[in-house]
């Protein structure tokens, strides 16, 4: 990693400045090291140029700064979503699932610390329902629209996020496969998991 040159030090009362300066970069150098074992209190606090103590007066211990970056890098995830859109809810799903997966090939280091760290055993990350919540919603409005066959869409929506989840997992850890387009990929999970027609998608 870089290093970097000190900071000056932040006027008083810019405290929440600070602590934004700590968690963005504590989100990249998860995004860098692909697991948050390795990231210390120390190193984020070279990263910005500001003393380990500094970091502390913000977060109590490691597991709480990386558990608040986590939530950061996942906020930002939902709200890259939130404004796609479509023709109909198929196309609107179809569109917020390539999204999901392009922003995870793109955040390689993020995505595996979100869904595949142990934190997800030692933390409460429970902000990650939010994506499944949505997309339960938009299967629904699927079914309702006579889109899709009806079924149960919580059950529905929960196989195709795990497709996808392996999908992506699959890619990042085995990248010398021959994948085909990730987008035709999840078309096929469209048509197969959730009951899609080939002729709504184009093919």
């Amino acid at each position: 990693m870089k290093p970097t040159t000190p900071r000056d030090r932040n006027p008083r009362g810019q405290g929440e400045r600070l602590r934004e300066q700590i968690v963005d970069a504590a989100v990249r150098m998860l995004d860098e090291l692909g697991d948050d074992q390795p990231l210390s209190m120390r190193a984020v606090a070279r990263e910005i140029g500001v003393a380990a103590t500094s970091v502390y007066l913000h977060f109590a211990d490691r597991d709480q700064l990386v558990y608040v970056a986590l939530k950061q890098a996942h906020h930002d995830l939902v709200e890259s979503v939130q404004h796609v859109g479509g023709a109909d809810p198929v196309a609107e799903l179809r569109a917020r699932i390539r999204v999901l997966a392009r922003w995870s090939g793109e955040h390689p280091g993020l995505y595996k610390v979100l869904n595949e760290s142990s934190l997800n055993q030692r933390a409460d990350m429970s902000f990650k329902l939010v994506v499944r919540e949505q997309t339960v919603e938009i299967v629904q409005r699927c079914m309702d629209a006579g889109l899709v066959p009806r079924d149960d869409a919580a059950a529905v929506a929960f196989d195709l996020r795990a497709a996808v989840h392996g999908t992506v997992s699959m890619r990042l850890n085995e990248p010398d496969l021959p994948w085909p387009p990730l987008d035709d990929q999840i078309d096929r999970y469209l048509v197969k998991l959730v009951g899609v027609s080939p002729a709504a998608l184009g093919r």
